[in-house]
């Protein structure tokens, strides 16, 4: 690579807490954990066999839920993040997200790694953060094993698409 006098080399790092297994989480963590873990069985996967549940806590307390719905035209499914991020925001007009719990399930195999969120999933939550101006904690797991607590999405995602034109304020 040709050096030029302006070029930098950037670095950027984040942050996550990793816990041994969900026993070590808050109470409040663990609720949504267990709820993100039942959503698992509303998905529909035919395909992958992999069952991803997610569960959104919103500031007032309320919890909404959504599953992976997978379809023979890959791109016509969606993933449980979002359906669980587009029903709170239906059912919940007005109220921030305060986190989200993200676990799943295989028919193939044991999911003993924390799942994460795929790039679209990302970018949707963090238009959330960026309409409320708060961060959204992401509580990451499998069906068993270790768990990650990820303060924002915004740490998932660097140099994020947020053209700033596009964002009219009131």
């Amino acid at each position: 690579m040709n050096e030029s006098p302006g070029m930098q080399q950037i670095n950027q790092t984040f942050n996550y807490l990793q816990f041994e297994s969900e026993e070590e989480l808050t109470g409040e963590h663990r609720e949504l954990l267990r709820h993100a873990r039942e959503a698992c069985i509303s998905s529909y996967a035919p395909y992958s066999q992999y069952h991803v549940g997610a569960a959104v806590r919103m500031t007032d307390g309320s919890i909404m839920t959504g599953s992976n719905q997978e379809n023979m035209s890959f791109p016509a499914g969606i993933c449980a993040e979002r359906v669980a991020l587009f029903a709170a925001a239906s059912k919940f007009p007005g109220i921030p997200i305060k986190s989200m719990a993200i676990s799943a399930r295989s028919d193939l195999f044991a999911v003993t790694e924390p799942v994460t969120p795929c790039g679209i999933c990302r970018q949707a939550l963090l238009e959330y953060e960026l309409k409320y101006k708060t961060g959204i904690q992401l509580i990451l797991a499998g069906q068993k094993g270790k768990v990650y607590l990820i303060e924002g999405v915004q740490n998932l995602l660097p140099l994020a698409f947020v053209e700033k034109g596009l964002l009219r304020e009131k």
